[in-house]
């Protein structure tokens, strides 16, 4: 679906520019992506899209409707060029929309009290051509503390959600075909993701290559599946001529940078990592143990393929500090986390 995305996108930005210049531009619907921080700065990301109807997910749904459900979900033109006014406590900042619909900021704190949970509000600024769907939205930011002993990192594909990633023929008809509802975790994925969370109390966060067209459904399936739910660090598309014409899922570097961030953020959490082996989550974690050592808790690959003895071994041997388990299975792992934790 990213190489549909990067294809239309040319398309869909100049058709949105000229709606909007002639007044035919639909509403335009603000949606919240990421909304987490620590005491002493925020992180806000959202975009403005225009309206487009999305039918709820459910088990009985067919093919065809979750695959009409998944044409509307990426044929929606973002909307560039929009004022945003974000109002957290007292602070106020004006955001803009870039040319893919997003805005972000990163807002640091006066106040340094920390409460688990507050409030915040985006206003769209409407404008000639820009009406809203819903003017105001208030969202709820989940604020983590920088003493906080021990947070998850997980990826998503082939790891907590069965995605068949490394084939192209597989992973496109369960993007096509599926839903929340209907998309299979791994057995055992929420017991043990629950654990290691302590039923919540542990913050967990998820690093994944999905891009932010798939921000409701890995919701709705983490809702679904009851496994723990946190902040989702998804790829933006960063479309531009000169890779508009790549398909499959690209670097992961933007991966590595936003674990980076996560362990910036919280300097004194110790991280479980977890992810497969289908693409790089090894060498990911490799780069990330050498970076922060003192950070890292402990490691989980989930094999999806024939072992590669070379490749074990090389992140095996690379910290003997560190406990690094590969395994078949939630039960395995959780076997594992117990013995430990």
């Amino acid at each position: 679906m990213k190489f549909i995305n990067w294809l239309t996108f040319p398309i869909k930005y100049s058709f949105s520019k000229l709606k909007r210049k002639f007044g035919k531009l639909d509403l335009v619907r603000m949606e919240v992506l990421l909304a987490f921080g620590n005491e002493h700065e925020i992180f806000i990301k959202g975009r403005l899209v225009e309206a487009y109807k999305q039918s709820n997910p459910s088990p009985k749904k067919s093919a065809l409707q979750n695959f009409i459900a998944t044409l509307r979900r990426y044929a929606g033109n973002s909307v560039s060029d929009v004022q945003v006014k974000l109002q957290f406590q007292d602070a106020e900042k004006l955001l803009v929309s870039n040319e893919e619909g997003l805005f972000e900021v990163k807002l640091p704190l006066n106040v340094t009290e920390n409460k688990s949970v507050e409030c915040a509000q985006l206003t769209l600024i409407e404008d000639e051509g820009i009406v809203a769907e819903i003017k105001t939205v208030r969202f709820i930011i989940s604020r983590y503390s920088t003493n906080t002993p021990l947070g998850i990192i997980s990826d998503i594909d082939d790891t907590i959600i069965i995605s068949h990633a490394t084939s192209l023929g597989k992973k496109l008809w369960l993007s096509i075909s599926k839903n929340a509802y209907t998309r299979r975790p791994f057995p055992g994925v929420s017991t043990f993701y629950n654990y290691l969370s302590n039923d919540g109390q542990n913050p967990v966060f998820y690093v994944s290559s999905s891009d932010w067209n798939l921000f409701h459904l890995i919701q709705d399936f983490l809702e679904y599946r009851r496994i723990p739910k946190g902040p989702l660090l998804l790829k933006d598309p960063h479309v531009t001529l000169r890779n508009i014409w790549k398909s499959g899922g690209g670097s992961h570097e933007h991966k590595l940078e936003k674990i980076s961030q996560l362990m910036t953020l919280f300097p004194k959490t110790k991280f479980i990592l977890i992810g497969d082996s289908g693409q790089h989550d090894p060498e990911l974690y490799t780069r990330i143990i050498e970076t922060f050592p003192n950070q890292v808790k402990a490691v989980y690959i989930r094999r999806i393929k024939k072992v590669d003895k070379e490749r074990e071994d090389r992140l095996n041997s690379y910290n003997h500090t560190i406990p690094i388990a590969w395994v078949k299975n939630s039960e395995e792992a959780l076997t594992h986390a117990k013995s430990f934790l």
